[in-house]
């Protein structure tokens, strides 16, 4: 598991309060960037920051966010790794603790992609090994 604390700006605030769908999108962003690109640069593995797509983006709320000035906790799970694509899940929680139920879960499959070509590409072996190490445990919703 992967831990990601993000700050929620007044901006992502919709008109009751809550962090509004779109923004929430960007927060989950924000959240795995650190790992994909900065974690696994340190780790020799540039290749992500030249290319990374989303293929496919779900999100289910449960309770609403709202902006109160506080972080809120992202974590962040591999459920599957394929050859050519991961799938990552998601649990957010409200405030920086994992505290009761998660206000949102997501999931994204994500697709190493080469801009030169305009192609998506295959995981290398160091890529998969990185994933699978740093990304351990699974997650329950």
């Amino acid at each position: 598991m992967y831990v990601a604390m993000v700050r929620p700006r007044w901006s992502d605030m919709d008109v009751f309060g809550h962090v509004n769908h779109a923004n929430l999108v960007t927060l989950l962003e924000e959240a795995r960037v650190p790992l994909l690109f900065d974690e696994a640069g340190r780790a020799g593995l540039a290749e992500f920051a030249k290319g990374m797509v989303v293929v496919r983006l779900g999100v289910h709320y449960h309770s609403p966010i709202v902006v109160d000035g506080q972080e809120i906790r992202v974590e962040i799970f591999l459920r599957e790794l394929k050859f050519a694509s991961l799938t990552l899940d998601y649990r957010v929680y409200s405030g920086p603790l994992a505290e009761g139920k998660p206000s949102v879960t997501a999931e994204t499959v994500l697709a190493p992609y080469e801009l030169s070509t305009g192609r998506p590409r295959r995981l290398t072996e160091a890529e998969r090994a990185f994933l699978a190490t740093r990304l351990t445990e699974t997650a329950d919703e």
